[in-house]
């Protein structure tokens, strides 16, 4: 499942679900109910997680197990 990517790359560094809802510019519930399945996370946010965390969206969603993008 995506999302616990999402915990795992949160988890790895070494930051709260605050400061990654900070960095969607949501609240941190918000981005809890992403973490943990509850809603679906947009477009938009897994593009931005993607730049933040310097990995692929693909691998956000579970599309690839390789963390280092492409280029």
């Amino acid at each position: 499942m995506f999302f616990q990517r999402l915990a795992d790359l949160r988890i790895d560094s070494d930051k709260t679900q605050q400061e990654i809802a900070d960095v969607l510019d949501c609240k941190r519930e918000v981005y809890r109910r992403y973490e943990k399945g509850i809603h679906e996370i947009p477009v938009w946010a897994v593009i931005k997680l993607a730049e933040y965390y310097h990995t692929s969206t693909d691998y956000i969603l579970g599309l690839t197990d390789n963390i280092k993008p492409n280029r």
